[in-house]
């Protein structure tokens, strides 16, 4: 590969990552900043319409609180989230989406999303929290209102942001990014006054159920590689909860959700034997009081019944939808037209957003109707918008935040002028989709009021930009110097390709830092001893090989989910406890202790000495 043409771009705002809480960022930030006469771009390695978690679809947006009909108030979702989270969550955060995102949902009707209504006018529920939709074009629709708002020419796409710029002459303020095409030999360099890290969550990082040809066949986007956390780590941010994880029960192979089974279709979740894995394990919850003696169960600890019961020999597990169709088709009381609709929505769950189900269902001979469908929990994900709380330390809206949790603009981070939003912001789970959208308007508002306050140019050290695209174009020269060395490309002494090294890593995730294969169980000493073989992993890192420009960006997507790796392992190591069995087991600190460890244990990894320093901070709530 020829050394790469270099182009500068320069912006006041800049969003990396296209995926919804970027689509939000972008509408948002486009509103305040056209004003001004500031510009605003969106940076994304895909292409927004179909990028990030919704990039498939989704059946069902699952916040939404309903004020407008009295259903929720925000503080009732608080309350939901804290449970959920066993007592840990920035309750300041939470509630900051929860006030602000059934605006957003209103917006999304009004750009033509099919949302499922009642009779009466209301949107169909399938939980508490849920509302259900037709939304295989959810994503195109979301992404053309941000399109619309940023112009054309301020949407850059399939370019892979690798690194954020800090500013060469303020300490600790964010100056811009860079970042390489995934189509031309070019990198750009984007100067900024204002970066909102919004990429996504990390896959890939623990090995999967599959295996093989099957290796991207997960639940959460396999193009989700973590970015959003590497990034804001590299450039010093303060994270939070990165010892958290998400464990999620899902159809087993096709990934498919199980959510509108359970609250829409009520279909029951049993085990092998018939039994009723809920009921059979009730007295579990008692011991992790008062969060497991709450309703609803918090996700975690429905994972420990199941792990329970799979160690009693109550695998494999099943989802009974036979019995709930069956069920629903009496009540239908045979009607031919009742009976088509109850199947059209079955169907839709998937085709909507796990189009994989239903193709695994036609090759299983498995009609849902008549036989049930196994269910597995799916290996670790790192990801702050699910019931996880992984992300960055970022600053809460000064009105509901305690004064320990603000520091003048709402989701930057501790860098200045570096927000987040989505995946990438820490404490404030359960926003799913429309929460992320409804995150990133508030941190592209906040960015451009800190860009009206603080708007001084940010300054670029040119010598630093030179070295990361040296860096960045290393993985070209080391396959060029040892291609010669053997007989075959993929079968030689110098170098690694993306696809070897991940498999290194999951390996090590999933043996020492409680994934699938250790039934999510660790110890100090196995965290340790995994920590320790990634030290030696990083080392060989430094020989990755790329053929071409696809090679290029599976190896900093191997990067980004050794850095989020990094940063689980050693967060584990530090907290103490087991706070959320069902996602993973101490077992050497097997009861959650909440006098010592009733807090957020939040890091910073420090650039120039190359050290880690982890704190614990208080957990602070403004809500009974």
């Amino acid at each position: 590969m020829t050394q790469p043409e270099t182009e500068t771009v320069e912006t006041d705002v800049l969003i990396l990552g296209g995926g919804m809480a970027g689509c939000g960022a972008a509408f948002e930030a486009a509103q305040w900043a056209k004003a001004k006469g500031l510009r605003v771009i969106i940076v994304e390695k895909a292409v927004i319409e179909r990028s990030g978690a919704v990039a498939m679809g989704l059946s069902a947006i699952n916040c939404y609180m309903g004020m407008r009909w009295n259903q929720n108030k925000p503080e009732d979702f608080v309350h939901y989230v804290r449970n959920d989270l066993m007592g840990l969550s920035r309750e300041d955060l939470v509630y900051d989406i929860a006030r602000h995102v059934d605006s957003s949902v209103h917006m999304f009707e009004d750009w033509g999303l099919p949302i499922f209504k009642n009779p009466d006018g209301t949107y169909k529920r399938e939980g508490r929290w849920q509302i259900m939709i037709h939304g295989e074009s959810y994503k195109p629709i979301v992404a053309e209102a941000a399109r619309s708002a940023v112009g054309e020419n301020n949407v850059y796409e399939r370019i892979f942001a690798a690194r954020l710029l800090l500013d060469s002459k303020v300490p600790n303020r964010i100056a811009g990014a860079i970042g390489f095409s995934v189509r031309d030999n070019k990198i750009y360099v984007f100067k900024a006054k204002a970066v909102i890290s919004s990429a996504g969550g990390a896959t890939g990082v623990f090995r999967p159920h599959a295996h093989a040809e099957g290796l991207g066949r997960i639940w959460y986007a396999p193009w989700n590689t973590g970015s959003v956390y590497s990034l804001m780590i590299q450039a010093g941010a303060r994270m939070t909860q990165m010892e958290h994880r998400l464990v999620v029960a899902r159809f087993k192979d096709g990934y498919g959700p199980v959510g509108m089974w359970f609250l829409l279709f009520k279909a029951l979740f049993k085990n092998a034997k018939g039994e009723l894995v809920e009921d059979k394990w009730a007295n579990l919850l008692n011991e992790w009081a008062p969060y497991g003696t709450n309703k609803p169960i918090p996700t975690p600890l429905r994972n420990h019944q199941m792990l329970t019961d799979f160690r009693a020999g109550g695998g494999p597990f099943y989802l009974r939808t036979d019995e709930a169709l069956q069920r629903m088709f009496m009540e239908a009381q045979n009607d031919p037209k009742k009976i088509r609709e109850i199947e059209s929505e079955a169907w839709e769950d998937f085709l909507d957003m796990t189009m994989s189900q239903a193709l695994i269902w036609a090759s299983d001979n498995i009609d849902p109707a008549k036989t049930p469908t196994e269910v597995v929990l799916t290996e670790p994900y790192l990801m702050g918008s699910h019931a996880s709380g992984v992300g960055a330390w970022v600053s809460g809206p000064e009105d509901v935040a305690p004064k320990e949790y603000f520091w003048g603009y709402n989701r930057m981070t501790t860098v200045n002028g570096l927000f987040a939003a989505g995946d990438g912001v820490g404490g404030s789970a359960h926003k799913f989709s429309s929460g992320s959208y409804t995150e990133g308007r508030l941190a592209g508002k906040a960015a451009v009021a800190y860009v009206l306050d603080q708007g001084t140019s940010p300054n670029i050290d040119q010598d630093q930009v030179e070295a990361i695209k040296v860096e960045l174009w290393k993985p070209f020269e080391n396959y060029e110097k040892g291609k010669g060395s053997s007989t075959r490309d993929d079968i030689n002494p110098n170098y690694i390709y993306p696809k070897m090294a991940l498999h290194r890593l999951q390996k090590i995730m999933d043996e020492y830092v409680a994934g699938l294969g250790s039934q999510f169980i660790t110890t100090e000493a196995m965290l340790l001893k995994g920590l320790e073989r990634l030290q030696v992993f990083k080392e060989d890192l430094q020989h990755l090989a790329a053929r071409d420009l696809h090679d290029l960006l599976r190896c900093w997507e191997v990067w980004d989910r050794v850095w989020c790796s990094d940063a689980h392992i050693r967060h584990m190591l530090f907290r103490q406890e087991t706070r959320w069995p069902g996602y993973y087991y101490r077992a050497d600190y097997p009861k959650m202790d909440e006098q010592n460890w009733k807090v957020f244990t939040n890091s910073r990894y420090d650039a120039k000495t190359g050290e880690w320093h982890l704190q614990k901070i208080p957990f602070l709530t403004n809500f009974a």
